[in-house]
């Protein structure tokens, strides 16, 4: 693993079922697209069946035997949420979840349930579905997170952003959400004498769709920077190590390996002692669950 791992380090991955949430662009679709590849049934949960089915048809260009299928899953509303988990609860079981979809710094926004959008998408979304899905699942949980998690801090106080709204600030609370989310979820399944494992991930700075609500002139930059940055293929081996990878055990965080975590191939990241604080977490699990209406029971 010193070298770090890429998508050429896949493994075979014939009889297995993968769902990916936010399969359709940038990071999901380029880890669903290897998973294709390396012979994996992948589930693309996403919110817009056109564009899922147009993302599974740029795949078999490439991929031409490749085993896809669609579920529609809509993350700013809880009810969907529980609507897709008794569709794929109801199907066969599923060897890796690997929770992908996400927001970052839109304008203000309120999800169905009254929530500020990144943390009811990125994280109450996220906790319910994995919640209700986990039983369902044999191998790896695996959960996003990103180095904007570093400067994160959990504001219960104002959860629907009606005081003030910073969309930085926002996003950066989620992250945080997203991983005491991850280690808490390990604790919690290797208490529970669970095979499972929740493993994290981050892509380091990936010029993906989700860089559209930057401000004008950092957009305008992107393409100057992008020889610094990970493109979205390389901002996804963070995600198919945490979904495949040979050495990787339940809590474990990757990211890119280069300076700062911004760029490079996959392998052990850094998270903050905020992030893997025990109460907080624990603290976090039992506010979500009243939050979302979803316990897991474990």
């Amino acid at each position: 693993m010193s070298r770090g791992f890429t998508a050429d380090d896949v493994s075979a991955q014939t009889g297995r079922t993968v769902l990916v949430t936010g399969a359709n662009a940038g990071i999901g679709f380029e880890a669903t697209k290897i998973l294709a590849a390396r012979g994996a049934h992948v589930i693309l949960a996403c919110r817009d069946s056109d564009r899922a089915e147009a993302a599974m048809n740029r795949i078999r260009v490439d991929v031409a035997n490749a085993e896809l299928s669609f579920q529609p899953l809509d993350l700013a509303d809880l009810d969907q949420v529980r609507d897709a988990a008794k569709v794929v609860l109801a199907g066969p079981r599923i060897d890796v979840l690997i929770n992908n979809a996400g927001v970052m710094i839109p304008p203000k926004t309120l999800t169905k349930q009254g929530f500020e959008l990144q943390f009811g998408v990125n994280h109450l979304g996220t906790f319910a579905l994995t919640g209700l899905l986990h039983p369902h699942v044999d191998d790896r949980i695996v959960i996003t997170g990103s180095i904007a998690h570093k400067n994160g801090a959990i504001d219960y106080s104002d959860l629907g952003a009606r005081r003030s709204y910073h969309n930085w600030t926002r996003y950066q609370m989620s992250k945080l959400a997203n991983l005491l989310h991850m280690f808490e979820l390990d604790r919690r399944l290797s208490a529970a004498g669970r095979a499972t494992q929740a493993i994290g991930c981050h892509p380091g700075v990936a010029l993906t769709e989700l860089t559209r609500h930057l401000p004008m002139p950092l957009r305008a930059m992107t393409p100057l920077a992008g020889p610094f940055f990970n493109s979205a293929a390389q901002g996804a081996w963070p995600t198919l190590q945490a979904a495949t990878g040979a050495h990787v055990q339940g809590g474990d965080y990757l990211g890119p390996q280069g300076l700062g975590e911004v760029s490079g191939r996959s392998g052990p990241a850094r998270a903050t002692r905020t992030a893997r604080d025990p109460k907080l977490a624990r603290e976090l699990w039992m506010r979500s669950i009243e939050l979302t209406g979803v316990d897991p029971g474990i």
